[in-house]
């Protein structure tokens, strides 16, 4: 498994696995990122410029605007590998979650705060 930036060709595939997630996300926005170099996805496979997308993180500036990972794949650290790819290529990273994923991000060090929102965190990894 390789994390590399997503390229323009793969949107189609990076919204199959943030569907599968149920997340709600723009496909302008999944744009947006490839161009910036903020949508990375991981692909399975020896050879990172081929092979089957796994998992997809889109990052607006700092935030991280969807992680998702294929739901056979999950557990396998690969959403681990996609928000550790981000740290390398920001300084910090941000992330608004649900009490469901508050363990991950927990494991992951971010520091982490309710929002006013019922069961809604905002989580921060310096």
């Amino acid at each position: 498994m390789h994390v590399r930036p997503a390229n323009t060709d793969e949107v189609p595939a990076v919204m199959n696995v943030l569907d599968g997630a149920v997340l709600s996300i723009t496909v302008e926005t999944v744009r947006v990122g490839v161009e910036d170099g903020g949508t990375l996805v991981a692909v399975s496979g020896d050879d990172p410029a081929d092979g089957r997308i796994l998992g997809a993180l889109v990052l607006d500036g700092t935030h991280i605007e969807a992680v998702a990972v294929r739901r056979r794949r999950r557990g396998q650290g690969i959403g681990t590998a996609l928000v550790e790819a981000a740290l390398d290529r920001r300084n910090r990273v941000t992330a608004e979650f649900d009490a469901d994923v508050r363990p991950f991000y927990e494991a992951l060090g971010f520091n982490i705060e309710p929002l006013d929102e019922a069961e809604r965190f905002r989580g921060e990894r310096p």
